[in-house]
């Protein structure tokens, strides 16, 4: 039986016929493994597809109240609402595209790592789509709301399925059933229809690989995850191997790798502030980062290679020959794909250059350990040539 403390999400049934073991996770209860476990789940999603249920996640609607009719006053005023709450270009964003950016706080701190996606059509601008981070959601949300004030509705969208199909075989898998994904390129997203219903599907996901997050009507999400487990192609997947594909394509989670004293610089997410931001100075403490990017450093995340000895898990001490603190790790584990540990921390710039030489201490006993570059497993998004701002 579920645990009345906890929410569920659409999928919970299903997970539960799998034979899903359940866990909490950001008040939900979620399927950490199902019967293949989570090394085979995990090599699954690198070699066809696992389907994964994000639907604790936090995807919105932001709206303008008043639209003008002109699209691109009504983009740009929306975007003039949560601009200040983030370090990318919203105004700049192409039709259709997403943009990976940071919520921050007022000392230039991440309150929660978000995508921001920009709908296609003419009728659709002065909207935003928004993906927050669960554990993150409320206190997100009510910062965005507020920030919107009178001029914009949030409309949360958490209560919908979102499901996640990720690895080379996505496409194969969700082009027959979803027409015109095929069409998508990495960060963009469409409405687009399955069985008559309609569904809003970006080409995007957290584990490396090519793959789709699909938002679906609860009451349509059971029957879109049945269909997709039809094809032998597709296995179930778990927040257990989520979470090594993760690490392995050198993804921060939230709570973990990021928080609110760590700046984008520092987390090595630099690329997330947007040029035009930069040269304007006009998101959360603009100074701390350009100092940041200027060389006034204090730390910087980094990829471990854990060469001898077992994984170094979150809390680690990473420290030099002689023992002295540089540093702790953040996220670490065995890698199914590389066959070894690995793991991120944060260590002072001096030490953070790939193939610096360093230890990490699990259990009393100092294990060596090479910083290295991420991701630790190649990327493999799909991308077409980007679309032109209009």
């Amino acid at each position: 039986m579920p645990d009345p403390a906890l929410r569920t999400t659409p999928l919970h049934a299903a997970h539960r016929a799998l034979g899903a073991r359940m866990t909490a996770f950001a008040g939900y209860e979620m399927p950490v493994q199902y019967a293949e476990g989570v090394l085979k789940e995990h090599l699954w999603t690198r070699a066809h597809a696992g389907l994964f249920d994000v639907s604790h996640m936090g995807p919105a609607f932001l709206t303008l109240k008043a639209r003008s009719g002109d699209p691109k006053r009504d983009h740009a005023a929306v975007s003039a609402l949560i601009e200040p709450l983030v370090c990318g270009d919203i105004r700049g964003l192409p039709r259709g595209q997403l943009r990976y950016t940071l919520l921050l706080n007022d000392r230039g701190g991440v309150c929660d790592d978000l995508m921001i996606g920009r709908p296609a059509g003419d009728e659709a601008q002065g909207r935003l789509f928004l993906v927050v981070n669960a554990g993150t959601k409320e206190a997100d949300f009510a910062r965005i709301a507020a920030a919107a004030g009178a001029a914009a509705e949030l409309t949360r969208a958490d209560d919908h399925g979102l499901i996640a199909l990720q690895g080379p075989e996505a496409e194969a898998a969700l082009g027959p059933l979803i027409p015109g994904v095929a069409e998508l390129s990495f960060m963009q997203f469409a409405p687009l229809r399955f069985e008559g219903a309609d569904v809003l599907v970006s080409r995007s996901g957290y584990t490396g690989e090519d793959g789709f997050e699909i938002l679906v009507a609860p009451g349509q999400a059971e029957r879109l995850w049945t269909v997709l487990l039809a094809d032998a192609r597709v296995h179930p997947v778990g927040l257990g191997a989520r979470d090594s594909l993760r690490l392995e394509a050198g993804l921060p989670l939230y709570g973990h790798d990021l928080d609110e004293t760590t700046s984008p610089v520092e987390a090595s997410l630099e690329f997330a502030i947007s040029k035009r931001r930069r040269q304007a100075e006009d998101f959360p403490d603009a100074a701390r980062m350009l100092g940041e990017l200027a060389g006034r450093l204090q730390r910087r995340r980094v990829g471990l290679a854990v060469l001898e000895g077992a994984p170094a898990r979150e809390g680690a001490e990473i420290v030099t020959g002689r023992g002295e603190l540089l540093g702790r790790v953040t996220s670490g584990a065995f890698s199914p794909s590389l066959g070894r540990p690995i793991a991120m921390g944060y260590l002072p710039p001096a030490w953070a250059e790939p193939g610096a030489e360093v230890f990490v201490r699990v259990r009393g006993k100092d294990q060596r350990a090479q910083v290295t570059p991420m991701p630790f497993v190649p990327h493999r998004y799909h991308r077409k040539p980007a679309a032109k701002e209009s």
